[in-house]
This record gives C-alpha cells, structure tokens and sequence, in this order.
C-alpha cells in the first residue's frame, strides 16, 4: 500500500464544484488584486478569530515581516523566539535588521520554554515571538506575562495551529498579532503562496496595509512599502475552505487519537496534548534515536513520512551570526528534537486502510 503525507487532490475533489465556481466568479468580475473577494475573505477570517481585523498578503513570512516592520522593529532590535521552527520565523526577524535570539524549547510540546525567555531579554529586546509548532499553542500565558513585566510586544507565529486554542484561552488573545500562512501544505491552505496578519490593534493595521501596497492606501499615492498582497483568487478558494476548518480540524484529531493508541506500546515518543489545549496537528510527529534508521523503513514500505526541522535554525548554513558553537548558543532540547524528529502522514482525508497501515508499519519496525 502507497500511503501519501498530503490530500489536496482528494481535498480538492471532494470540494470540486464549490471551489471551480468560486474561482470562476472571480475570473468573470475581472478584479483579481485588492478586489471584492479578498475583502469578503478577511471579514469572514476577522470573525473567525473573534478579532477586528485581518490582512492578507502574500506569505506567513511577509506577515510576520510586516507586522514588525508596523511595530517599528528594526536595526540594533532584539525578537526572542525559538529555533525549533520553519527557517522563516527567524528569516522576519532579520529582515527588518534586527537580531532573533533563540531559546530552548519544552521537552514535551516542542514550543518554546517561557522559564528559559527572562534570562534573554536584555534592553534591546522588542518583541517575543511563541511559534506554535506542530498544531499546539505555546503557553501564551506565561509568555504574555514576561511581556507584560518588560513591555514587550508579542507576536504569534500561527502557521501551523488555526483552530488550536490553550487551556481557556483563544489565539489572539493574548498577543499583539497572528500571523498565519496559507501555503497549500497548511491546514487551511490556498492552491499557492499566501499568508494573513490578524490583530485587535487598529493603530497598526494602516501600515500594515500600505505596507503590503507599496505604500499606498489610495491609488497614486504611495510612501514606501512592498508588493506581499493575496491574491483575490486565494482568497476565494480560502473562503470555501474557512467553512471546513473546524470538522477537518476534528478529523485531525481523530486521527491522531488513532495513532497514539495504535503505537502507545512501542518505544517511539509520541506527540504530547496538554490538559484543556485543542492540538489541531498540521503534523503529527513521533521521535525516535533510530529516526536515520525507520525513515527509510517506512518510506521503503509505501508510507511517506518525512522529516520537519531536522535541522535547527542555528545549525543551518544560513544562520546569519555564524555557527551555533561560534555563539555559544546553548540549545540542547532543540537539537535533541531536531536529531529525532520523524512526520507520518496526517491529512483530514485518510483513509482508515491507510491509517492502520501506518500504524502496523511502525509496529512491524518495532517487532523487527
């Protein structure tokens, strides 16, 4: 059996009538940029977050990009986030000039650690930046409060946890702004590149929105911003798919559930759910020292696990201040999960066939 990591093709036929006269409508008004659809999206994304606004734009990246550029980040600045994450989170940060600073991780969710933030903030540091990996929020809890004590901004990385919420708190709540991607591998996901900035605070949404728009908020006039705007046909297909996000989000769920029953007795490290959290699992990722040993296995057998952030930001070859040991950059949590880390296939779109394929698979690894 072939089991894949993605769905869209099954997603895309299974909503095909709805999302063709979707973008068909789109084609006949011929407004394709900033046009009715796209507005029609952000209001339906706004009131999904219960928050005031939503603006879209081009990727995850330029939302975070924007939003620090809107609060004034920049040159000699220090962003406190976490290593353990897609490249780009740290990629927004230095754009702007300023410097990420990492920190440890959690052993158990893989989010960043709030006890190891304090001792990072110096006086140049801005901004806090909780990625919520894997589809589980970080404790915006204790990290809005470190903020709050050092009047920090704090922005949240959502890229992978749309319809995720922490023990009695909502994404959004507790921060400044989400920022979201909607690339096709996402949970809510367009049929490209796209990414959007939600936030409750109105004095940034201007710049924001100017800045997505080479400056300008009025046709003709302009100051100085970039071209990072969503298309009207990705916030079309975005429109249909919104409406789905939370019975997929379930079925994520239920899948996982699955898996961890399935694979409970077996040696591997399976994903941890913290009491009160909704982990909505844009990946559900194992761990195991054996990880160079299983992948193939797996892969070899039909089933398409694939590795996410293997390696650290601070290991990469693009890591802007040298290497990791040039810095002293002490992360052995993040590097121990990096070492380890193994995806199997989560999508909403499984097949049961196809999940206790999977399950058995891991098992046969195991029984070897």
């Amino acid at each position: 059996m072939k089991v894949g990591f993605y769905g869209h093709v099954r997603q895309y036929h299974a909503l095909k009538e709805e999302l063709d006269a979707a973008i068909q409508e789109v084609l006949e008004s011929g407004e394709y940029v900033l046009g009715p659809a796209l507005a029609r999206f952000e209001k339906e994304l706004a009131a999904y977050f219960q928050m005031k606004n939503a603006i879209g734009v081009n990727s995850g990246t330029d939302a975070l990009w924007l939003v620090f550029l809107a609060l004034g980040i920049g040159p000699g600045d220090e962003v406190i986030t976490t290593a353990n994450t897609f490249f780009a989170t740290a990629e927004a940060i230095w754009f702007t000039g300023a410097k990420a600073v990492f920190v440890d991780i959690e052993p158990d969710t893989c989010n960043i650690d709030p006890a190891q933030i304090e001792a990072a903030i110096t006086p140049n540091t801005k901004a806090i930046v909780p990625v919520h990996l894997y589809g589980q929020t970080a404790d915006m809890r204790a990290v809005a409060e470190i903020a709050r004590r050092h009047g920090l901004f704090v922005v949240e990385d959502c890229a992978q946890a749309i319809d995720a919420h922490g023990d009695g708190f909502a994404v959004g709540e507790l921060s400044d702004a989400v920022c979201t991607s909607f690339i096709i591998q996402k949970n809510l996901g367009a049929f490209g590149d796209g990414g959007a900035i939600i936030t409750n605070r109105d004095d940034i949404v201007p710049a924001i929105r100017a800045l997505r728009n080479h400056g300008s908020l009025k046709r003709s006039y302009h100051s100085m911003g970039y071209n990072s705007r969503l298309d009207d046909l990705h916030a079309a297909i975005l429109s249909v798919k919104l409406k789905r996000i939370t019975a997929w989000s379930d079925r994520r769920r239920e899948i996982a559930a699955m898996y961890n029953d399935g694979l409970k007795r077996t040696s591997l490290k399976l994903p941890c759910e913290r009491p009160g959290y909704r982990h909505v699992y844009h990946l559900y990722v194992i761990e195991t020292l054996e990880r160079d040993a299983i992948l193939p296995y797996l892969n070899g057998a039909g089933v398409d696990a694939k590795l996410h952030y293997p390696i650290a930001i601070h290991q990469q070859a693009g890591y802007p201040w040298g290497k990791a040991a040039d810095l002293n950059v002490q992360l052995p949590l993040t590097e121990k999960s990096a070492a380890s880390v193994i995806s199997l296939p989560m999508f909403p779109e499984l097949e049961q066939a196809e999940i206790d394929y999977v399950i058995d698979t891991c098992r046969a690894w195991e029984d070897r």
